[in-house]
This record gives structure tokens, sequence and C-alpha cells, in this order.
């Protein structure tokens, strides 16, 4: 590793959760719908869900996540903030953890964030923060990497853009006091990728969703999380 690396951020999804999501989305929504099935039929709240999570996508940096998101999203139908938000803490709690049968245990996740660690690097969980930190960490438990120190976890409460907008990358670099060409993103998505746009060195973990654009610059490194440790190691 350069001797000026500073900081190691870590997508999550698919990269130290192996987990497709692909397979795992379309389950999210049905449990999601399925919780408020009795104040609404799922057709119109998913469609409610689709276009405010597709505004908060396209958050510009003026407000949370979860303030752009709650401001496109609320009131649903009939239904105030507070009617939704309980059964929305009532699915996170007692339904998204049953979700957890989609995900697999990487042996190699938890030993390839200790190295880094052990390595002194600023280490943070750089998911897309789309969800609230309820399912980041119960998916960061899922990897087995739930009680490491990172400097830092996305989640829509705390994050003020989402991938792949490079302002959420920049957010992060400030947040650390990093340049960016001291930093490294480590994920199997186009969207973890364009980090290289800003000068970030980029480890590509090949997965079902890895379709990197032609405008996206190629992976200074790529292979498994068992190569990313023996990298650390060098």
């Amino acid at each position: 590793m350069p001797d000026s690396l500073q900081a190691i951020l870590f997508d999550l999804d698919g990269t130290l959760l192996d987990i497709n999501m692909n397979e795992f989305l379309p389950h999210y929504f049905q449990a999601l719908a399925a919780r408020v099935a009795h104040l609404m039929p799922p057709d119109p709240f998913m469609q409610r869900l689709r276009q405010a999570t597709q505004v908060m996508v396209a958050n510009d940096g003026r407000d949370t996540n979860a303030a752009v998101f709650a401001q496109a999203f609320y009131p649903v139908g009939d239904y105030t903030r507070q009617d939704i938000e309980a059964l929305l803490a009532d699915f996170y709690a007692h339904d998204f953890p049953k979700l957890r049968r989609y995900a697999r245990h990487d042996p190699h996740a938890r030993p390839v964030v200790q190295a880094a660690l052990d390595k002194g690097y600023d280490v943070v969980i750089a998911t897309n923060p789309l969800f609230p930190a309820t399912a980041v960490q119960q998916r960061i438990a899922w990897a087995g990497v739930a009680d490491l120190p990172y400097r830092w976890i996305s989640t829509f409460e705390n994050s003020r853009a989402a991938k792949p907008n490079l302002l959420y990358y920049e957010q992060i670099l400030d947040m650390l006091d990093c340049p960016a060409e001291n930093s490294m993103m480590v994920g199997d998505e186009d969207m973890d990728m364009v980090a290289a746009h800003l000068g970030c060195r980029t480890f590509l973990v090949p997965g079902p969703r890895t379709d990197l654009a032609p405008s996206t610059p190629q992976p200074d490194y790529r292979g498994t999380l068992a190569d990313l440790y023996a990298l650390l190691q060098d």
C-alpha cells in the first residue's frame, strides 16, 4: 500500500456483506409494503416510496438524506408522518432482521477490516446512505464487523448526498480531513468506483452488480477481500 494512504472506505452490500441486492430488495419492499397494508394498498405506497427515494438520491447537500426523504414522502395518503414512522420503527425492529436469510457472511470481511485498522487507517463504512441507521447497523452485524472502531458509518440520518454523487465522497473526505489521493474506496459497483474521479484510489471487488461505465476510470486494484487482505500485509 502507498505510504500516503490515510483512509479506506468500505462499501457494505456486495463487498463486506455477501448479499445480492437484486434478490434482497424485492423481499425488502414486499415486507415493508405488508407492514403498512392495513393503511394503504401496496402499489400506491411503493410508488410514493420510490418517488421519495429518487428525490433523496438527487440530494444536492441542502439537508440530510433523511430530511429530504421526509419532505418528499410525508404525508402518505391520509396518514401523517407520526402514523407511518411508528410502523417503520416496528418494521425495522421485527421484520427487517428476518431478511438476514438473503445475506451470507463472508469470512474475509472481518480480517480485512481489522487489518486496515491495525495499519492505523481511518476506516469508514461507506454504504449508500439510503437506509436508516438501524438497517445499516443490522447489515454490518450480518457481515460480522459491527463491533469495530470506525471513523464514520454512512446512514441517511448523517449524510447529505448519496452514491454515485461525488458530493457524497467529498463530504466523507472533508470530515476525515483526508485528501482524496490519500484514500481508497473498496466496492463492487460503478457507484463505488466513481470515487476515482476525485483522485481516490479504488479497489474493485467484482460481483453480480459490477458494471462499470465507460467514463469510470479503471480501478487501481481488483480482486477478492482476501486479495485486499494480502495487499494490506505488504
